[in-house]
């Protein structure tokens, strides 16, 4: 434990002290304020950034189109306290880890539905099936929030939107083709259309490659695993009248991966895995009162399908089903100047079926929850939040969670204050009840405390913002995998605490500086473990973007990226090492309306695994046009 406390303190005074340099107001005056961001994760609806006291993160549609990635995951690797690993090659599984949270407790939404997988081992999302295409902003909010969300959100919420809310009214249109190395082809098409409140929009994104070896080469392994993606998507807001509108969503994906399924040496196989998911919204929102009460009813479908063949033209061998219906009401009441209230309730019926082995069983549950929180503001800089939820589970019965912010300006008008308490809570999975070889029914719900605290600094004029924050969170009844019993059990303790420092700085016209470091400390304190750091989580990661563009129209950019290395109980020596990833891009616009645009990915052609024995992409060269009418 010592030692814990030693590396997290150094590094703490060391990444705050980096920090200090982009807190200094270069060029700014006392009068200058942050501008108005807005944010949804934190209750669900519209919020003012200095409303919440939560830690937020915002991707925007510009700087995912300039940073030219493919995948929701590597997107996601901007963002501070984000840990992703991948076992093996594009679409492969791969898992998206917040502060330290194992990947089942990130609670994910897609156009305002849940699709946390009802029928995977853990409730996780495979980030390997989402693509970059169609998505238009990614909110990250890092740190328990069960009062607004319920189950899976111990490490936080990720919310993708594929709506573009810079749409001009008329006809819209968006598309893009690249090509480039391992024989890998992308594009998409995206057409809207906007008349004041009437919003409609439709796209498709596929993506083929002939990929890398899913086992590292390393090994001997040279057989090439390929990818075929089709992601699409459709939403329309429509208003009924002065006082309601309409909203259907949908979301569909059908993935085919060539994979290696090895136990013991990384070796080649010809396992292929299938998997398909439809998302389906359908919303009424109405304000009433006079404006001061929103309520936003809704009704949420999905559906997934995995199936797994131990060759290509072979039959299933087994597969998975998940399905939930879910229905939810929220509403936003305001109260005359001091604040406002969020009340909801929502009634889940998710539903789990697995076939294979000769066996084919189906299993089911249900949870009726509700939540209040609370937002005022005593004084003109000062906001305060607090809520509790109650959620009542079919086989867990009653949990009460309880959460609370504050978010404060200075005098300067430059700085503010965050500060956040959490409870979370994960029900266990119904594979990990149910299944009939190594499921357990005694398993008990996981349940976490949270602090953080941080601060958010404007300066040079509004062009820059840094923010720091520093949080501990522990994780009671913690489910874990028993390699001796081969069955699913609850671990005593986890502790998850670190440091975050994020920087975004328009130096000059033309000039972006993006910076994103987390120090993480993640660790299983149950008896016996000698508080063993939790795998694949490395302590130190960075994410350094620096972009230039040109009165010309040309724009060229990089990224670096550096995670150290990370334990995995896979590895003959329990630990994979760090390594140092750099990628460059360039886009010009040729015209108006359309952008030619090259990247090289890996440009130090680097061999590192995020997972022990699975392959990653060497260097990689991609080019490609976009239009927009």
């Amino acid at each position: 434990m010592r030692e814990g406390f030693t590396v997290l303190n150094k590094n703490m005074i060391c990444g705050a002290s980096v920090l200090a340099l982009g807190l200094i107001p270069y060029g700014a005056s006392a009068q200058t304020s942050d501008p108005v961001a807005i944010v949804v994760t934190a209750t669900g609806f519209e919020q003012d950034r200095t409303e919440s006291g939560q830690a937020v993160s915002v991707i925007d549609a510009s700087t995912l189109e300039r940073r030219q990635a493919r995948t929701v995951a590597e997107a996601l690797q901007q963002v501070p306290s984000v840990r992703v690993n991948r076992t093996g090659s594009l679409g492969s599984v791969t898992g998206v880890s917040l502060r330290g949270a194992e990947t089942g407790q990130t609670l994910v939404l897609l156009d305002g539905i849940r699709i946390n997988d009802p029928s995977s081992t853990g409730g996780a999302v495979d980030f390997g099936n989402l693509l970059l295409g169609n998505i238009r902003r990614i909110e990250v909010m890092r740190g328990a929030n069960a009062v607004a969300y319920g189950s899976e959100a111990i490490g936080g919420v990720i919310d993708l939107s594929t709506s573009d809310p810079t749409a001009p009214n008329g006809l819209s249109l968006r598309a893009m083709a690249e090509a480039g190395s391992a024989e890998t082809v992308q594009g998409l098409a995206d057409l809207g259309y906007r008349d004041g409140d009437l919003r409609l929009d439709a796209g498709i994104t596929g993506l083929s490659t002939a990929g890398i070896s899913s086992a590292a080469e390393r090994f001997g392994a040279s057989e090439r695993d390929g990818l075929r993606n089709w992601t699409a998507h459709a939403r329309a807001q429509m208003p009924l009248s002065d006082a309601v509108a309409l909203d259907l969503r949908g979301y569909a994906i059908d993935s085919k991966l060539e994979y290696d399924s090895f136990f013991g040496t990384p070796a080649d196989s010809a396992d292929v895995s299938e998997f398909g998911q439809e998302t389906l919204y359908g919303g009424l929102e109405a304000t009433s009162f006079g404006g001061a009460l929103t309520s936003r009813f809704a009704l949420t479908y999905l559906t997934n399908r995995r199936d797994y063949r131990s060759a290509p033209d072979a039959p299933v061998d087994f597969g998975y089903r998940g399905e939930t219906l879910r229905f939810e009401y929220k509403g936003k009441l305001a109260l005359a100047g001091i604040g406002h209230l969020v009340a909801g309730y929502s009634h889940d019926t998710p539903e789990y079926r697995f076939f294979g082995f000769g066996s084919d069983e189906t299993h089911s549950a249900a949870t009726d929850s509700v939540f209040g929180m609370l937002t005022v503001k005593p004084a003109q800089r000062l906001s305060l939040s607090g809520g509790v939820r109650y959620d009542e589970h079919s086989a867990f019965g009653g949990i009460t969670t309880l959460g609370a912010n504050a978010n404060y300006g200075l005098g300067d008008g430059l700085t503010r204050l965050r500060v956040a308490f959490g409870e979370g809570f994960r029900t266990p999975s119904l594979y990990q009840l149910y299944d009939s070889y190594s499921g357990n029914a005694a398993l008990a719900p996981e349940r976490s405390t949270s602090f953080d605290a941080g601060i958010d600094r404007s300066f040079a004029d509004g062009r820059g913002r840094a923010s720091l924050s520093a949080f501990t969170r522990l994780t009671r009844d913690q489910i874990g995998y028993d390699l001796t019993t081969y069955r699913y059990t609850n671990v005593a303790r986890t502790r998850s605490r670190g440091v975050e420092a994020e920087l975004a700085f328009a130096a000059s016209e033309g000039l972006d500086l993006a910076l994103a470091y987390s120090l993480l400390d993640a660790r299983d304190l149950s008896i016996g473990a000698e508080e063993a750091r939790l795998p694949r989580r490395p302590v130190h990661a960075v994410n350094l973007s620096l972009d230039k563009t040109w009165r010309m129209g040309l724009s060229l950019g990089t990224t670096l990226r550096i995670a150290s290395g990370s334990t995995d109980p896979l590895a003959p020596t329990g630990s994979i090492d760090g390594y140092t990833l750099l990628n460059l891009r360039a886009r010009w616009q040729a015209a108006e309306q359309y952008h030619i645009f090259v990247r090289l990915e890996n440009a130090f052609d680097a061999s590192y695994e995020t997972a022990y024995g699975y392959g990653t992409e060497p260097r990689s060269v991609f080019a490609g046009i976009q239009l927009r009418y």
